[in-house]
Parts: C-alpha cells; structure tokens; sequence
C-alpha cells in the first residue's frame, strides 16, 4: 500500500484526483432508481446505498479521525453501519442483512460523503508537509479501494436486475454481433528466471510485493482471451455433463445446481441469449467470454486439451504490454471483441495460481493489515481488469483474487501450454 512520491508543491492535483474518483462513483449512480439503491442478490453482494457509504466510511475512519484531531463523526452508529470486515475498528453490522438498512436514507448517504468528501479536501489543501507526506498514502489506498467498489457496484447490481422479470437495463450495449474475433496466436517463453511482483514508485497494493525471483519452465500463452463462440462449442460438445473435465468441488456444483451453462445465459425461441447491464441480448460471439467460475474455465481448457497460465506466466507474459482495451471508462459495460492482440481489460482473467502471499509478505499493522493479507487461503488469482475496471486502477502486477465458485465477476480465461525447452 504504497503511495507514489508526493508532489508536494501541487495539492491542488491531490484534491482534484480525490474528488474525480469520488465523483465517478456517483456518476455510476446517476443511473439509478431510488428503489435500485437498496438491492442486495445475495450475502456476497452489497446494496448500492451500502458501498456508498462504506468507502465513505473508510476516509473518515482511518484519515479524519487519525489526522485531524477535533473531528467528530457524521453520525456515532455510522462506524457500527459500514464497516465491512475489519476487526480492528470494531463490531459491524451484519453483510447478509445489509439489505434492510431502509435508514439512513440514500439522500442521507450523499450528504455523508458531502461531508466527509470537504473535509478531506480541507486537510489536503491545509495540511504540512510531514503530515500530507502521512496521510496521503492512507487516502490514495482509499481512492484506490473506491474503485474497487466501483467495479463491484456494476457486478452487484447485474444478479439483482437479471432475476427481474422485467429485465431491466442499466445502460445500453454496443451490437458487436457482425465483429470477427481475431485469430489466436501463442506466444512462447523459453525456461529461466524472471522477477515478478511490483517494484519502483506507483501505488500498489500490500500483496503485490515484494518482488522476487520465480524459475518458469518454457510455457506458451494464448494472444487473447477465449471467446463466447469458443466456449459455446465447449456446451455443445457436452462440456457441462463430463465428469471427466471437472475438478471435484466444481463438478458436484454442476451437479447440485443442474448446471449446463453459464450464468447469466438462456434460450428464447431456440436462440441463445444472455443477460448484460444493456438488458437480454443474443450471445457476442466474438466477444471475450466472461462469468466463469475458475472450475469453468479450468474445465474449458482441458477440454481444449490446454491449462490455465500460473500468476507468475500471466506476469512475464504481460511483459512491458500497454494496459489498454475496453475498461470502465469505455462505457461499454460488457466484452468486446478483441480487434488486437491485449492483455488487459474486457475480462478478468483465472489463473492456475492459489491466493498465497509472496516470498517475505509481511502485513501492515493494524486495521489496514487486514485490507489483502488475512484472505490468503482458498482463492483463486486473477489478472488483468475487465469491462467494469477503471483503467487507472489496474497494474501489470495486481492481484485480483476469488473463491473459486465465483461466477458473478466479469472473470474469463486465457489459455496457456508447456514449451518444450
């Protein structure tokens, strides 16, 4: 969680940067509904009203009551409200019922982060230089984390309008049905060591480092993602119904669910169709393929008698390629075709790789120590950003990670192979 060096002579670009991100969040929000505010699918996702007042809860908590010393709070209970899962700050209410906090009121949300959202700009501007060298770091981690929520407002919304009868829409998608995907090419890599993880100035999160070597025997990657025509071929050929394509845990969920296609896809009159924040629209077939648990895409690439790329191949492979390609700032909301070779963006994409610490991880003390390090165990990685990731937000070197059932994610697959050295 380190912060880039400070320019120290030039606040104003601090506070700009705050609140542009403060505001794109709230500009994602203009879409909505006053009833839309309160939805929540399920236990893992969270009403918008809630992320609203979480990340404001975050700026308040751990940069206005730790760097300015006559600070009250919006309101007392607030802390008790939104606080997500850090111990260290205390009890919380519970995720599963953050549904039913009809009050505050979403008006009284906003006029939260108005409140929050001056103060800070007010300890940017006023701040020396010793304490704006401290408390930047803190709030570029919470601008960052804003983001996060930004990606994860779209993803928690999606399951809520898509079980609507009326299919609702959240903004329109691009017919991207006359596009050719292009062609996929291997690119190979000979055996040796290499350096991944972040180094240099830059924000990064805490579980991106530190950086270290990695021996890799020789591997190809795929130049793109696979794509929904690709997979389509995988559920014709049966793929859902072959145990033999199947990790155990992902085999028994096809089984329990009586699962034969990914979320988020039907039939209507004999046309496959599938749900987008653009509402119910024919399969893009030349579209990256998105909404894949990890079993899923493990499962397609054995089908195609390939695996999935480790963390540490998906990184050298990146190489020094430019983080370009359909991301939130696109508007699109949903792949689309790839039209050149690219790494980033449209669809997360799973990797062969446990969420595990890195060689000498060592996490922050105190209730920022919880933000990566203590969900190291039974997730998955994931690299790249998606369709809903703003762009300044993503690194060659960010973690992404999920359980590995995780369908609701805009997540998809490259695929990878061994080289012979």
């Amino acid at each position: 969680m380190t912060a880039p060096t400070l320019p120290k002579h030039d606040r104003q670009t601090l506070a700009a940067n705050y609140a542009a991100i403060r505001g794109q969040t709230e500009d994602l929000c203009a879409r909505l509904e006053a009833d839309d505010y309160l939805l929540q699918y399920d236990v893992e996702c969270s009403p918008p009203k809630w992320q609203l007042a979480h990340t404001t809860w975050f700026f308040e908590t751990f940069a206005l009551k730790e760097f300015v010393p006559d600070h009250r709070p919006f309101h007392p209970q607030f802390g008790f409200l939104f606080n997500s899962y850090y111990e260290a700050s205390g009890p919380r209410w519970a995720r599963a019922q953050r549904g039913l906090l009809s009050r505050p009121t979403t008006a009284e949300i906003y006029s939260y982060r108005t409140f929050v959202d001056d103060r800070i700009s007010s300890l940017l501007n006023t701040a020396d230089d010793e304490t704006l060298a401290r408390v930047w770091p803190i709030v570029d981690l919470g601008l960052n984390h804003e983001q996060q929520h930004q990606e994860l407002l779209l993803t928690d919304l999606k399951p809520a309008f898509a079980c609507n009868p009326l299919q609702p829409v959240y903004a329109a998608v691009d017919d991207v049905a006359s596009v050719t995907a292009i062609p996929a090419k291997w690119r190979s890599f000979e055996a040796g060591v290499h350096e991944i993880g972040h180094a240099g100035n830059g924000f990064h999160f805490d579980n991106e480092g530190p950086r270290h070597r990695v021996f890799l025997e020789g591997f190809a990657v795929s130049s793109r993602t696979v794509t929904t025509g690709e997979y389509l071929e995988f559920v014709e050929d049966g793929g859902y119904r072959r145990a033999d394509l199947w990790l155990s845990d992902g085999w028994a969920e096809c089984r329990q669910d009586q699962r034969d296609a990914p979320l988020y896809w039907c039939e209507r009159d004999g046309v496959r169709m599938q749900f987008t924040l653009g509402g119910l629209l024919p399969l893009h077939h030349a579209a990256p393929m998105t909404h894949l648990s990890f079993y899923e895409a493990d499962a397609f690439a054995r089908w195609a008698g390939l695996r999935l790329p480790t963390e540490a191949e998906w990184e050298v492979a990146a190489g020094d390629a430019p983080i370009r390609g359909n991301f939130l700032e696109s508007g699109c909301l949903h792949p689309a075709p790839e039209l050149q070779d690219n790494f980033f963006g449209n669809v997360w994409q799973w990797t062969a790789s446990p969420y595990t610490a890195y060689p000498g991880f060592r996490p922050a003390a105190g209730a920022l120590g919880e933000y990566n390090g203590k969900f190291m165990c039974n997730q998955m990685i994931l690299r790249g950003g998606s369709c809903v990731t703003p762009q300044s937000h993503i690194r060659r070197t960010y973690r992404n990670f999920f359980p590995p059932a995780t369908r609701r994610q805009f997540s998809g697959l490259r695929l990878a192979k061994e080289v012979p050295s």
